[in-house]
């Protein structure tokens, strides 16, 4: 049976429990990160610390805790459950001060509800899909505009990906006004010549902690890197494409929409992508 943290408490799984007033369970009025765990250690713990600030901060939300008090209830849910490598969810959402209402509760009166859980996933590094690589299909981008916010407003990210299932594929890219904007759990790229092409930051999309670590490392790398809009079009002709995302790191991309891209195998500069994250972020744990 796991340990949870539940608002200042270590809680077998089965005790832990929050009001049904909760706004995150009645508004989604909530933000979350999940940070990789290598090795016993966090992958990146820094920069989901600042992006889950920077979400609180976007929607008037109260912090549950300082960035050191979040650091050892990691390390001790991490240490507790003997989590080598697996993931770590955090969640904040507003609370409640009573009944349900659509204007917000008072933050003085009221306190954020602050929920962790580990799930281990040993394997995780070494998982088979990415040496298999990802098929995905484009679906319409109808969520609300404000994506760089991680917000626990995940119901149409999870059709999408029942839709990928339905149609015997792994993920989905979501398109709006022509253009991809990212897939629903992660950030998308093509590859055209050795070039990397991925799309800019804004609030159109999330800004991803994986994203930035793999961009820096192919420049690092002396790869060419462009951001800019594209279309599933251009994906679909490209020589490889990938994804990075916290849970799967650089995921590469074989087929989108029935289309194979290459040879229909993992492209070699997704692979090498992979092999220096994870070496990277090994190294750089906490």
């Amino acid at each position: 049976m796991r340990t949870v943290y539940v608002n200042g408490e270590y809680l077998p799984e089965t005790e832990a429990k929050i009001s049904i007033f909760d706004r995150g369970f009645l508004m989604a009025d909530g933000v979350y990160e999940v940070t990789s765990v290598l090795d016993g250690k966090l992958i990146d713990f820094e920069g989901h610390a600042v992006r889950l600030q920077r979400s609180l901060d976007e929607l008037d939300m109260q912090s549950a805790c300082s960035k050191e008090e979040l650091l050892e209830i990691h390390r001790e849910l991490v240490r507790i459950n003997e989590i080598d490598e697996g993931l770590i969810y955090l969640q904040v959402t507003r609370g409640s001060d009573g009944d349900r209402d659509f204007v917000f509760p008072d933050p003085v009166t009221t306190k954020p509800t602050i929920v962790l859980f580990t799930q281990s996933k040993p394997g995780l590094a070494d998982n088979p899909a990415a040496q298999k690589g990802a098929k995905i299909i484009s679906i319409e981008d109808i969520r609300w505009g404000r994506r760089d916010i991680k917000t626990v407003q995940l119901l149409y990210p999870s059709m999408g990906k029942m839709m990928a299932k339905a149609a015997g594929c792994d993920d989905a890219w979501l398109i709006e006004d022509g253009y991809v904007t990212e897939g629903t759990s992660n950030n998308a790229y093509f590859v055209k010549n050795g070039k990397i092409v991925t799309r800019p930051l804004s609030n159109n999309i999330l800004h991803g902690i994986t994203r930035k670590a793999v961009l820096r490392l192919a420049a690092e790398a002396q790869m060419e890197i462009e951001e800019r809009l594209f279309t599933i079009d251009e994906a679909k002709e490209a020589d490889e494409a990938f994804t990075t995302s916290a849970s799967a790191f650089v995921m590469p991309v074989v087929e989108i929409d029935g289309v194979a891209l290459g040879d229909g195998s993992p492209g070699p500069i997704a692979q090498r992508l992979r092999e220096i994250y994870l070496d990277e972020s090994r190294k750089a744990a906490i």
